[in-house]
């Protein structure tokens, strides 16, 4: 599917089908205004931002430097905002972020690089913000500001309240934003109250501005700053009255756009199996009648007469989707001929048994052998207590046993004294990092046990792009694909299980689905022997000539879903019940992971909930929208999505 405008916005609104072809058009319009002015002799002068967001447009400019000769030496940058305060040297600086992410991979020079100092004395910020302002009108403007978009509204760090003409200037950070910073800074309690920002006239003032959000925890506020009406509570929906402001979404963060989520409230639409099914449970929730009981009336006072008079009468349209519905639900979801060989991928420790944990239990009992691969080791996410806990039992262990502990004790020692100098938010030392991985292992060892997968079927894949010790992870590495294609091999699995959720506030879920997407292409449609054209079907940049003349692996893949968000009732292709004491041994196994029990050093967002808390609620309102929709009624439902190339 190609880019495509969404009408009926108040800012022109673009949407990829991924956050990575929409990071490549922009880069690509960033291109084209550099070369222009190059060939001319005139600067271009940019706008940045920090963040997860911007960092595939980044990584594809520094591919266009390096590949395409793309010249950045006339290229002035100036930042949107800062910590303060913030020495540049913090690993938690934006100075640094910037360097590291992408100034130390061109030929930008030094001396057109600008960005906020976050250690400018308080008595002198507001001085110090006028020549910002003064340096960005020496420099002749900003040409194009590429900004995100934050779950309050916010650009840069104008948070809800602030003005449309406010310029350069320090502001303290919204409660919304520091909690969905807390995971940068390993607590909510480390980080800073304040920032020095851009102000919304400054960011008005850019000839042209970008604005990108991707991901399904981004949909609700893109479609208050795009649809609903300018107001200061929603800072980026002053981008209405801007002359020339895109926004640049992927489709997850498109969501809840009206021409996506309702079209029939815009006009004629063309009504495919898909949105007929989204249509007609949408009207049954909104009028709270069960799919069979809806009447003519229903359809025509909510607006989808066209629907009923093309596909009706309104007893057809509900038994239709009733019977799909019906067909989503799934005793046995291996299939009951025969044992299989299920395998499922956990982009963490605990992903399995917080998303999937029911249907694991299921599959086990039904006799079929389930693996489960644990895809990065999730260490960053353990506390700093735990770990000096559990360096004390392992020295008390020894003493116990009488166990030379002679090594054990200088391990402790160096870690102890690590822990005992480290500042909030620092990254760990590689023996911290090593112990908090045996610390994950161990608890998904006893989680899945608690689920009835035994130690032998699990395998601990430690992924190349999660090993920096930071919450910024790497790109995928080649070599973690086909790490992926030979489990594949080596396996021979009936189906799969792959955490579809793209609301993982840090990227994780997103690109370990990304890497199996790109494997299971790869033993799907194997890469022609060499000499042979190729089959255009996988990124040129990651070819396995070791894949070449393979045989094609053919196995089920479905989504999971259920740690950060839950798929909607019209998406849902297969439910799995679960029982009172199903969801029992689910809780049970998601307890095993005590590291991330009462509370997890990432809980994502403003939800408190502990995971096993989310996975209930979750599991009970899937059961309970089937009952509403007139389905069977059921205890818990798990749901699942097959994905499709």
């Amino acid at each position: 599917m190609s880019s495509h405008y969404i009408p009926h916005t108040k800012i022109p609104t673009l949407v990829f089908p991924t956050s990575n072809q929409a990071a490549r058009h922009v880069a690509l319009m960033i291109e084209s205004l550099i070369r222009q002015n190059n060939s001319a002799g005139r600067p271009t002068v940019l706008g940045l931002a920090t963040g997860s967001t911007p960092v595939g447009l980044y990584r594809e400019l520094i591919r266009l430097h390096r590949e395409a000769g793309l010249d950045f030496s006339r290229v002035v940058t100036f930042n949107l905002d800062e910590y303060h305060p913030m020495s540049p040297e913090d690993a938690h600086s934006y100075n640094l972020w910037m360097q590291e992410t992408l100034f130390k991979h061109l030929n930008i020079k030094p001396a057109n690089i600008h960005i906020p100092d976050g250690m400018t004395p308080t008595q002198e910020i507001d001085e110090y913000c006028a020549r910002y302002e003064q340096i960005i009108r020496r420099a002749g403007g900003i040409d194009l500001q590429i900004l995100g978009i934050g779950r309050s509204g916010h650009i840069g760090f104008n948070e809800p309240g602030s003005t449309r003409y406010s310029r350069t200037r320090a502001v303290t950070l919204d409660p919304v934003t520091r909690r969905d910073a807390a995971s940068d800074f390993f607590g909510e309690e480390n980080v800073p109250h304040q920032a020095i920002t851009m102000g919304v006239g400054t960011i008005m003032e850019a000839r042209k501005v970008v604005i990108m959000a991707f991901g399904e925890h981004k949909a609700p506020i893109v479609r208050k700053a795009v649809e609903e009406d300018m107001s200061d509570a929603v800072t980026a929906s002053f981008l209405q009255k801007h002359g020339d402001t895109t926004f640049i979404l992927d489709q997850a963060a498109a969501g809840h756009l009206t021409p996506i989520r309702m079209p029939w409230v815009i006009g004629s639409v063309n009504w495919t199996p898909n949105l007929i099914r989204r249509a007609v449970i949408w009207l049954s929730l909104r009028v709270k009648k069960g799919l069979l009981k809806l009447s003519e009336d229903d359809f025509r006072e909510h607006e989808l007469y066209e629907l009923l008079r093309e596909f009706g009468p309104a007893h057809k349209l509900g038994r239709r989707v009733f019977d799909e519905m019906m067909a989503t639900i799934c005793t046995h979801p291996a299939g009951d001929n025969g044992q299989k060989v299920a395998l499922v991928f956990s982009p963490h420790p605990d992903d399995d048994v917080i998303s999937m944990g029911g249907t694991i239990i299921r599959l086990v009992e039904q006799g079929h052998k389930v693996h489960i691969a644990y895809m990065t080791s999730g260490n960053i996410a353990v506390f700093d207590h735990d770990a000096w806990r559990f360096t004390d039992f392992v020295s008390s262990f020894n003493d116990l046993f009488g166990i030379n502990q002679e090594k054990s004790d200088k391990l402790k020692a160096n870690v102890r004294e690590f822990l005992r100098l480290k500042k909030p938010g620092e990254c760990d030392c590689p023996e911290l990092l090593e112990i908090k991985k045996l610390i994950r292992e161990t608890e998904a060892r006893a989680g899945a046990l608690a689920a009835g997968v035994p130690p032998e079927q699990l395998v601990f894949m430690n992924l190349r792009f999660y090993r920096t010790g930071t919450i910024a992870k790497a790109p995928i590495y080649p070599e973690d694909i086909e790490d992926i294609m030979r489990l594949f091999k080596q396996l021979q699995p009936d189906q799969i299980y792959v955490a579809g959720e793209l609301s993982d506030p840090h990227g994780t879920h997103r690109t370990c689905a990304m890497a199996i997407y790109e494997a299971v292409r790869r033993v799907r449609h194997p890469a022609p022997l060499a000499g042979s054209p190729s089959d255009g079907r996988s990124n040129p940049s990651l070819a396995l000539p070791a894949n070449a003349g393979a045989k094609s692996q053919q196995f089920e893949v479905w989504l999971y879903r259920g740690a950060w968000e839950e798929w909607e009732p019209h998406e849902i292709e297969r439910v799995v019940p679960l029982s009172p004491s199903d969801l029992e041994r689910k809780k049970n196994a998601i307890f095993r992971h005590q590291s991330q029990k009462d509370r997890a050093m990432f809980p994502g967002g403003s939800d408190k909930r502990e995971f096993w808390q989310r996975a209930e609620d979750r599991n009970h309102n899937t059961a309970k929208t089937y009952d509403q929709l007139g389905l069977p009624e059921f205890y818990a439902l798990e749901g699942f999505v097959q994905w499709q190339e």
